[in-house]
């Protein structure tokens, strides 16, 4: 397949850019110099040009907390970007896959979230996220749109590389234990689109490694993998602590964790367990430093 990527310097799209073009297809990446998504006659005519029969839709704004006093650029990105390259890809007649995120939920659910339950998105970045999906079920006729959480890979700053700093070089570690959500993997949710991508199956869909933690539980495996894996020096002692203890400008979900039902009714392969992404990101990682 012939396919265009928006993002594609980023943390998911790098890797979605790789997989993709390891399973044959003809792949066109750009980044942000390349294409102002939020130019709609530059999105035009890059897509009008290239004739793409699916454009995965990576770049967005993601900088959560600079989001809640730049909301004209959030919105800008998000909500305006989204809908140019929704009406590039009409144009062509291309498939749509629009990366979304859990912040669309406001994390007060005691159980997963379905695709289709209420969205209350309480951060202008979620509020935003929210919009391009609006836009995305409004404007186009052949969506996917994929909601993700947690998202760590080889390219770019993540939590997961942050842990594995910190975890080496501080005494005392404190992590919040009272928000919990699925750490997913690049390389697995980009595995996933590849296949999403060769169906007729549209709609809305939850994918996100398998099973779910908090961010301390997290933290630890982060940690005690590195060590016993990789033989890393950890000298931090890791601590829980709440979410009021570290109180940020955006408001976080409680809880992130997203039911994958789309994924099941749809026979897909679901993703694998967090636990194995995390493993298989760190050996990438370890194997790269070498």
């Amino acid at each position: 397949m012939r396919i265009l990527v928006t993002g594609a310097s980023g943390q998911l799209g790098k890797d979605v850019v790789k997989v993709f073009q390891e399973q044959g297809h003809n792949v066109l990446g750009y980044d942000r110099e390349q294409l102002d998504i939020t130019n709609l006659d530059q999105a035009m005519n890059i897509v009008g040009q290239y004739q793409p029969e699916a454009v995965i839709h990576c770049a967005a704004y993601t900088a959560v907390d600079a989001a809640e006093t730049d909301m004209d650029r959030a919105y800008q990105v998000n909500a305006a970007g989204t809908r140019n390259m929704v009406l590039a890809a009409e144009k062509v007649g291309a498939k749509l896959v629009y990366i979304s995120t859990d912040y669309v939920f406001d994390g007060t659910a005691e159980q997963p979230y379905h695709e289709y339950d209420h969205t209350n998105p309480q951060s202008i970045y979620g509020k935003s996220k929210r919009a391009g999906e609006v836009l995305t079920e409004t404007l186009c006729s052949r969506y996917f749109i994929v909601r993700t959480s947690w998202v760590y890979g080889l390219y770019g700053n993540n939590f997961v590389k942050t842990m594995l700093k910190l975890g080496q070089e501080k005494p005392q570690l404190q992590v919040v234990n009272d928000q919990k959500g699925s750490p997913t993997y690049t390389v697995d949710l980009a595995h996933f689109l590849a296949e999403l991508i060769q169906t007729e199956k549209y709609g809305v869909y939850h994918a996100s490694n398998s099973g779910y933690c908090t961010w301390y539980e997290f933290t630890q495996a982060i940690l005690q993998d590195s060590a016993e894996l990789y033989a890393v020096k950890i000298t931090a002692k890791l601590e829980p602590c709440s979410t009021e203890q570290f109180p940020r400008p955006a408001a976080r979900p409680r809880n992130s964790v997203m039911e994958h039902i789309a994924i099941r009714i749809n026979g897909f392969h679901d993703l694998q367990d967090w636990r194995k992404g995390l493993r298989d990101f760190l050996q990438e990682y370890f194997d790269k430093s070498e």
